[in-house]
Parts: structure tokens; sequence; C-alpha cells
């Protein structure tokens, strides 16, 4: 099982948003970039919105970015679009058999390792900024063009 894509084109769309500040950034021309449907982008943005990463202007639409690249953690935006429930990155089978020996046990002894997990993997994505990540993107961008 893997989690849910909401994470990575939510990423997408804000670095979309500040690598094309010009652009008429709707949800139909936000999708043709994710490759995906403008109903799936106009909920992230409603999601996003609600964080107050962007705002959607009304009528014609549009989106931009409401904070700095350098103030927005990849952790923000994992939060953002509720890939998980706080704390519930993994979960458990609920009722394993009581009278087996792993089974009396293993929901406890196994909760432990598994919020160490998710603590490590949101300690990276707070270190992480959308700064760091747009100027990975542009790097790679002037990579690929002076290769060709």
């Amino acid at each position: 099982m893997k989690i849910s894509s909401r994470f990575s084109i939510a990423v997408h769309i804000l670095s979309l948003l500040e690598i094309s500040k010009e652009a008429h950034n709707t949800s139909e021309w936000i999708a043709g970039s994710v490759n995906t449907n403008p109903v799936i982008i106009r909920r992230l943005l409603g999601q996003l919105k609600k964080a107050g990463l962007v705002q959607v202007r009304s009528g014609t639409g549009g989106a931009y970015l409401t904070k700095e690249i350098c103030d927005i953690t990849l952790l923000e935006i994992f939060r953002a679009v509720d890939v998980v429930e706080e704390g519930q990155l993994f979960h458990i089978h609920e009722e394993p058999n009581p009278d087996c020996a792993v089974g009396a046990s293993i929901q406890g002894v196994l909760e432990l390792v598994l919020k160490r997990a998710q603590h490590a993997m949101e300690s990276i994505l707070s270190e992480i900024t959308l700064e760091d990540l747009v100027a990975d993107l542009i790097q790679d961008n002037q990579a690929k063009s002076e290769s060709h």
C-alpha cells in the first residue's frame, strides 16, 4: 500500500505556481501539467487554500501562492492535503488473536516502532522547503536543456 498521491500532486501544484507565476494558473492549465482531471486539482487547491498556502481568484480563476516558498515545508504540504490522519501513517490490524503469543502483544510492540518511523519521516519533511525543491527542479530542467 502506498501513501496517497495527493501529496506529490500538491507539491507539483505549488511548484508550478512558483515557477509559472506569470501564467493564468487555472485548474485546467494545472491539470495539464499534472496530467490529471481538473476536478482533482480543484479539490487539492481547496485544501491548500484552507491551509493558507494558496489563494484562488473568483470568476476566471487562477491560483497563486500566499506564502514565500522559503516558508513552506514539505511537512506543511503533507498535512494540508490530509494524506493521513495525524499520527496515523501506519494502520495496524485491529483484532489479532489474543490467545496467540504474537497476537497478544503485536499491537503494542509494533505501534512504538511505527510511531518512531512516522516521526522520522515527518522530521525529514519539515527540514525541506518548497524553495529547496523548486531550486532542484530549475537545476534539473537547465541540465536537461543543456544536454539537448
